[in-house]
């Protein structure tokens, strides 16, 4: 136990950042927008906050106006826009696309209750397609889910669930939302949801590098190794395995996501004029819907202190990063996708507001490293623990001599700071990972955030130790009949 922050420090000590060089551009002469800027914003912000590599690309008005990677991967090879990574929760605009396109062809009605597409769903009768889509249907978000092989599998977990507010009434995000949808996908098509953003959704836009995974573990050929920040470097991150399908399993690149963004663009038309949606169907989806707040359907408005106003979604997943915004007012939009998670910052909003920027003629400020600050500090209170908890255990038999004369009941409520200090590390690193028999490991729990779960390790290795050693002296100082 005591090796523990030590280690963890060594690691991420060990593991390089790669140099943060453009793998290739395609760039083209877009008015007010000069791919060179972007070019060096881009590699300048991803040497100061020490991220791996990113994929970007930028379009106009329906055209692809820049592209490029930077960085490596962990086998050295150049991320480009061509390397795959994952995109979180950005697969949700995918999943509402695809439940609009059936909506289109009139195989889904989006107002209709979830139970007509899933009727062993217990809700299903109170909650409808569109409040699923729009994050309005009282679903309470999962922190902590049992596994699942399948998607059906994944949505099954719902079937006994009940919502924490009267659907349609309030937006409050959660994941099994979109699990839910991408089961009525698969209900209303009759196909795998798999199949059908492949041949319905990735192939008419000619995603090509594009492919949705139903669990983090299924094997996707091509794509990067994710990481996680920590201390102002990365660790490894490969992270627990998870059913995200619907949620969050779609593995794609910068080059594909400009494809995506462009046909958003267009009003639903896609390479070689094929319209793919009506254009109503995609105003819709970026519409604020009924008591949603700002959120669409699989798209969400930017707050209003934003400017300028931008369509968007995020995703964070184990290792990575990834941020699409369309900008109306101008016709660009923005993707980015990062090989990195950083705990306390999302990098790639960051850098995609930073290109926003210069299409609006600004400078961007690619800011101060403020992750690795927080780590950093995070990082002087470890030791800092660590010290304080050294000098106790060699005053502990001191300490303990002073209140020799003291009964347990008074004894013991002295041991509970100690005895505390010990119980966030242990929810974190022992609890957590045994509910509902998830695939979640002390590994994985350490990743989530590294420079706070070594913190919590050494307040729980102090607090152990410390009250230990207290014990121990008492019962050493106790005299004897």
């Amino acid at each position: 136990m005591r090796s523990v922050p030590l280690l963890c420090l060594a690691l991420a000590a060990a593991v390089l950042v790669p140099s943060a060089v453009p793998a290739s551009a395609v760039a083209g002469d877009a008015e007010g927008f000069d791919p060179a800027e972007a070019d060096a914003f881009v590699a300048d912000y991803l040497d100061r906050h020490g991220l791996p590599g990113a994929a970007v690309a930028v379009v106009r008005d329906g055209e692809t106006v820049f592209e490029a990677g930077y960085g490596e991967d962990s086998r050295g090879e150049p991320l480009t826009e061509h390397s795959r990574l994952r995109i979180g929760s950005v697969s949700k605009s995918f999943t509402a696309f695809a439940a609009l396109r059936l909506a289109d062809e009139g195989r889904l009605d989006l107002d209709a209750p979830v139970g007509r597409y899933l009727p062993d769903v217990g809700f299903g009768r109170a909650i409808t397609v569109r409040q699923l889509l729009a994050h309005t249907s009282g679903l309470p978000n999962p922190t902590i889910v049992g596994p699942a092989d399948t998607l059906e599998e994944g949505a099954a977990r719902t079937r006994d669930w009940t919502t924490v507010t009267e659907p349609g009434t309030d937006y409050a995000y959660s994941n099994a939302n979109y699990w839910l949808a991408a089961r009525v996908v698969e209900e209303a098509s009759g196909r795998p949801f798999d199949d059908y953003l492949a041949d319905r959704v990735f192939a008419p836009l000619g995603m090509d590098e594009t492919v949705n995974a139903t669990t983090t573990g299924d094997h996707v050929d091509g794509l990067a190794d994710g990481y996680v920040t920590a201390y102002g470097t990365v660790l490894p991150a490969a992270g627990a395995e998870e059913m995200n399908s619907g949620a969050g399993g779609v593995v794609s690149t910068a080059h594909d996501m400009a494809s995506w963004l462009a046909m958003q663009q267009r009003g639903g038309v896609g390479p070689g004029g094929r319209r793919l949606l009506p254009e109503e169907l995609i105003r819709q989806s970026h519409t604020p819907q009924r008591n949603a707040e700002r959120s669409g359907l699989g798209w969400k408005r930017s707050s209003p202190g934003i400017a300028p106003a931008r369509i968007s979604h995020s995703g964070i997943t184990s290792g990575f990063n990834a941020q699409q915004d369309l900008v109306p007012s101008s016709g660009y939009g923005v993707a980015v996708l990062l090989n990195s998670f950083t705990p306390s910052r999302e990098q790639a909003y960051e850098i995609s507001s930073g290109i926003i920027d210069l299409t609006e003629g600004r400078d961007p400020d690619p800011g101060a490293p403020t992750a690795t600050l927080v780590d950093l500090s995070l990082g002087a209170l470890t030791l800092l623990t660590l010290s304080l908890g050294t000098l106790g255990l060699r005053r502990a038999s001191g300490w303990a001599a002073r209140r020799a004369s003291w009964s347990a009941w008074r004894f013991v409520p002295r041991l509970l700071p100690q005895v505390a200090a010990a119980v966030p590390a242990v929810l974190l690193f022992l609890v957590a990972p045994a509910l509902q028999d998830n695939s979640y490991t002390p590994v994985d729990a350490f990743l989530l955030f590294p420079a706070l779960t070594v913190l919590l390790a050494a307040l729980a290795l102090v607090g152990a130790v410390l009250t230990a050693a207290r014990v121990a002296a008492r019962l050493r100082a106790r005299p004897r009949p």
